[in-house]
């Protein structure tokens, strides 16, 4: 180990996703491996118009300093959302602009974590959120899902039993299985979690991102007094302004706050006022909308390529929205070993390993559906289909 690097940062892998990336950076490789948006949906032309309006008008000030908390009316256009979606009464001084709800993590892990103490995660769980809370060197809890969301008696027992400070869940259309928590397990972890002292990190980057089924209330309409909500613009308008935002209140605020002033003083002002821009002069709902129906056909051209294709031991989950499709291959079978052979086929996935803590060589994968057309994932699921027939023929 070098001593000239901290404990902290030794302890932390690299992001097996992105390195994964680099992998596939190869054009001719059909890559289910991202966690991308589609680009061919990105509200070009009402950007352009919009950093030309605040540059015309306002130069000055958007090119400025700001507020740590994050620009006023955003806030107030997030928190009027809540409202309208949800019916969820949130006032914008609750509201914190990040950069992405990735920094969301980082800033929670720096105001609530020691060194030692214990959190609770999903299992599979955003490989971001491990890698996040990861830096402040927590033991890790973990609750297995289940087809219509968290196993009951393993999240009971984190929270009863293991009295985790924190539980981090994705639980609408939960990244990377796909799966969404049913109303029913929703009701019962909220009862779970009231009385409890700990805190509920509900990240909701998804939630807009519905083709099938029905809204399913959230842990803060059910449990508001333990839950943190997490949100972000990366998937609804365009990543690489990373605009995300906390929903907190109290003392945590404040130290949130304080978090972030330590960090990077606050999120990109120019990003945040373009796209507050945006949002005045154009209805994003109809812009989701749009994205909606994209994923919800290329959500079906995966699933009806899998049934085609995939030999019938193999299950997976059929999301009713966001990006990711779960498959469970036959006990034993290890997809990070598939994984090299799909890539020489000119494939790629994400094998379930660092989805997992301290596990190797699972059983699982995830497979994105957003970034592709109907044509190529048709064509990529057939090939790597006929690689599963042939490697449990062996």
């Amino acid at each position: 180990m070098d001593p000239i690097f901290s404990d902290r940062i030794t302890d932390v892998p690299r992001s097996f996703i992105r390195e994964i990336l680099k992998a596939t950076a190869d054009e001719s490789i059909i890559s289910f491996a991202g966690g991308l948006p589609n680009r061919k949906l990105f509200p070009v032309e009402e950007i352009r118009k919009a950093v030309l309006f605040i540059l015309e008008h306002d130069a000055g000030d958007v090119l400025q300093y700001s507020t740590t908390e994050g620009y006023p009316k955003l806030r107030q256009w997030i928190a009027d959302r809540y409202k309208k979606n949800a019916g969820v009464t949130i006032a914008p001084e609750q509201i914190l602009i990040t950069s992405g709800s990735q920094q969301g993590l980082d800033l929670l892990g720096k105001v609530l974590l020691n060194d030692h103490e214990h959190v609770g995660i999903e299992e599979p769980g955003y490989l971001g959120a491990i890698q996040a809370f990861s830096l402040y060197r927590p033991h890790f809890h973990t609750a297995p899902l289940e087809w219509d969301g968290i196993n009951l008696s393993a999240f009971e027992d984190t929270v009863r039993r293991q009295q985790v400070k924190l539980f981090y869940a994705v639980p609408n259309f939960q990244n990377p299985s796909g799966i969404t928590y049913s109303t029913a397990k929703r009701v019962a972890a909220a009862e779970i979690l009231k009385g409890s002292s700990t805190l509920f990190v509900e990240d909701d980057p998804y939630g807009e991102l519905r083709f099938l089924g029905e809204r399913k209330p959230s842990f803060y309409e059910l449990v508001p007094e333990n839950t943190i909500l997490l949100g972000s613009f990366s998937k609804i308008f365009a990543p690489s302004f990373r605009i995300g935002w906390i929903v907190a209140a109290g003392p945590l605020m404040e130290k949130l706050v304080i978090a972030k002033q330590a960090t990077d003083l606050h999120t990109n002002y120019f990003g945040q006022r373009l796209l507050y821009r945006y949002l005045e002069e154009n209805d994003l709902d109809i812009h989701i909308q749009r994205i909606r129906d994209a994923y919800g056909r290329q959500r079906t051209a995966m699933v009806r390529a899998i049934q085609e294709n995939f030999p019938p031991s193999i299950t997976i989950s059929e999301p009713e929205g966001g990006m990711f499709l779960w498959a469970q291959l036959p006990e034993g079978m290890s997809a990070l070993k598939l994984f090299d052979k799909a890539l020489a086929r000119k494939v790629a996935f994400v094998p379930g390993d660092p989805f997992y803590i301290g596990r190797q060589h699972t059983n699982t994968l995830r497979l994105n559906f957003s970034c592709l057309d109907e044509e190529s994932i048709t064509r990529g699921i057939q090939i790597l289909g006929q690689l599963l027939k042939e490697e449990m023929g062996r």
